[in-house]
């Protein structure tokens, strides 16, 4: 078996910064929500993807891919979108096995509520803190990381869209 190639002392230090901006920046911006809007981080991710669908309304399965979520974890969070009436599931007409998920105008509502203090807070923790080079080197660096976790069979349609909302 041959030797594995360690981190040198640059990689490492670039590991552990993107590891903890990921996890801090997923923190901060769950606790803004919750705030403002009472919604998890990962509820209005459902919710903004479903705002910007046409007719407001996704396939749970493109619903799951957009979101980064397995489809037990978002049947269980669409459930709960659902009783507190933000989102409407029904059958798909073209599929007696698929389902349909719809933002409702309750839904839309609190979108619009909740996205002006999530984006400033994106721009704030991020995008201020950049120059338009560092913005494009961003993309790349993360664009070159989601084409890497694709080839290894982990695929993120938020990756892929050049108009998703922060």
């Amino acid at each position: 078996m041959a030797e594995p190639r360690w981190l040198d002392d640059d990689e490492q230090q670039a590991w552990t910064s993107l590891l903890a901006a990921t996890t801090l920046l997923d923190v901060a911006l769950d606790r803004q929500l919750q705030h403002d809007s009472g919604l998890s981080h990962a509820a209005y991710g459902i919710l903004a993807q479903l705002s910007e669908a046409q007719d407001r309304t996704l396939h749970m399965h493109q619903l799951a891919l957009a979101t980064n979520s397995s489809q037990s974890r978002l049947s269980h969070a669409a459930a709960r979108l659902e009783g507190l009436g933000l989102i409407s599931r029904s059958p798909c007409p073209q599929s007696r096995r698929a389902v349909h998920a719809t933002l409702t105008e309750a839904g839309v509502a609190l979108v619009e509520r909740a996205a002006p203090g999530h984006v400033a807070l994106v721009r704030r923790l991020v995008f201020d803190r950049l120059d338009r080079d560092q913005v494009g080197q961003l993309a790349a660096i993360a664009g070159a990381v989601v084409d890497a976790l694709a080839e290894d069979g982990l695929e993120i349609a938020l990756g892929r869209r050049s108009a998703h909302p922060a």
